[in-house]
């Protein structure tokens, strides 16, 4: 009954504030038509900016992504990065679990043949940075984190190790008393998408 009764109310202040501006409602509608015209046709200077953000956004990721596809084409070749590129501190992980981390050198004793070549063919000797460790359970080229013990620092894998290692890291050191100094330790790795 109330429900009823407020229905007509609402319905009897809409009759009653349509004949009150009837006679005011053909300037209404032609200011709101002059002020959608300025507005969105003679001024679109909001929407032009935003698409200029958007485009100068898209130009700086395009570089960012060629910069990262000449760095990569210069470790296919073993040839140092460029020191100007920025750090990939963004990378989010996909992945974290705790493994035990050791080092290693590139030594006859610790490797295969040619003890500066990995398994994926990569010239870590050559390359001359600490960016590469040895992982059995990750496929090749996946990028890993290990921030207790290094930081921000992204390595790659790029080694295996002996198969009787499934859940174990290798770092790759320059220096043999580094990486007995750094000895076995458990620590969580983030493999970043």
């Amino acid at each position: 009954m109330d429900l009823n009764k407020n229905k007509n109310k609402i319905s009897q202040f809409f009759a009653y504030l349509s004949r009150k501006t009837a006679k005011h409602r053909t300037p209404i509608l032609s200011f709101l038509m002059i002020v959608l015209v300025f507005d969105y046709f003679l001024f679109p200077l909001p929407a032009l900016a935003q698409a200029e953000a958007d485009s100068s956004a898209n130009g700086a990721i395009t570089e960012l992504v060629d910069s990262v596809n000449q760095n990569s084409a210069a470790e296919d070749k073993n040839i140092a990065p460029l020191a100007n590129l920025p750090k990939n501190t963004d990378a989010l992980p996909v992945i974290i679990k705790v493994v035990q981390i050791t080092a290693y050198n590139s030594e006859i004793g610790q490797c295969d043949g040619d003890p500066c070549t990995t398994a994926n063919g990569f010239n870590v000797c050559t390359h001359g940075i600490e960016d590469t460790v040895a992982a059995n359970s990750l496929p090749f080229g996946t990028k890993i984190r290990i921030p207790e013990l290094f930081g921000d620092r992204i390595f790659i894998v790029r080694d295996r190790m002996n198969s009787r290692y499934r859940d174990r890291v290798d770092v790759w050191m320059l220096n043999h008393k580094d990486a007995v100094k750094f000895g076995l330790k458990t620590a969580k790795i983030e493999i970043l998408k």
